[in-house]
């Protein structure tokens, strides 16, 4: 079946985010630093961010159960657009290629609403985007399926008559490109951007 449309996650695929790039500022330390980010600002709290969690309700809730961290966790928000370091160049050369051969194109992103914004206004290349599903803005966040329907939602207000296979959706993480396919969605994995080139040319798109 021809694929109509290629919908993209963001972090680790077309943007180069890290908690590491702010809090090697920080935090000097090797082992202090990783100890930090793996018991205080943790991946799981960062989710509950992109879940819908206000950044205020999430720094005065952390800071309550860890006030001797104060000041390094305020600096998560406060400093998050350090975390950004910038365009993954790779990724974002097979989206304009994608752009270039007229696919239409979408995104679905466990992102902040609150940061979210910050992307938008300084990265030209998400104008190529016909919609973008932020978590955060929806308060649902992958693998969930219900966020997958409602990215398929937007999809076909722009292509009524698309159907999941002819979807093909990239991820970095294996959980959440295989919960797509679970969907009935075409998949991608995205290990390097050389493999997820040779996989959707063997999808039949030219890039």
């Amino acid at each position: 079946m021809t694929i109509r449309a290629v919908v993209f996650d963001f972090g680790g695929v077309l943007f180069d985010w890290s908690p590491q790039h702010l809090y090697r500022k920080l935090i000097t330390g090797d082992e202090e630093r990783q100890w930090f980010l793996d018991n205080i600002c943790t991946q799981a709290w960062n989710t509950e961010q992109d879940a819908g969690r206000t950044l205020a309700e999430a720094t005065h809730s952390l800071i309550a159960e860890h006030p001797q961290h104060e000041a390094l966790i305020r600096a998560y928000y406060d400093r998050w657009h350090e975390m950004l370091r910038g365009p993954l160049a790779d990724g974002v050369a097979i989206l304009e290629d994608l752009h270039e051969a007229k696919v239409p194109l979408f995104g679905l992103t466990n992102w902040s609403a609150e940061t979210f914004p910050y992307a938008r206004a300084n990265y030209p290349f998400l104008k190529y985007f016909r919609n973008i599903v932020v978590s955060g803005e929806v308060k649902l966040i992958k693998p969930d399926p219900a966020i997958y329907r409602a990215s398929l939602e937007q999809v076909r207000a722009h292509l009524p008559d698309i159907q999941a296979e002819e979807l093909v959706f990239i991820d970095d993480v294996a959980e959440n490109a295989n919960a797509a396919i679970a969907l009935g969605w075409r998949g991608i994995h995205h290990v390097s951007p050389e493999q997820t080139r040779r996989q959707l040319q063997a999808l039949g798109l030219g890039v």
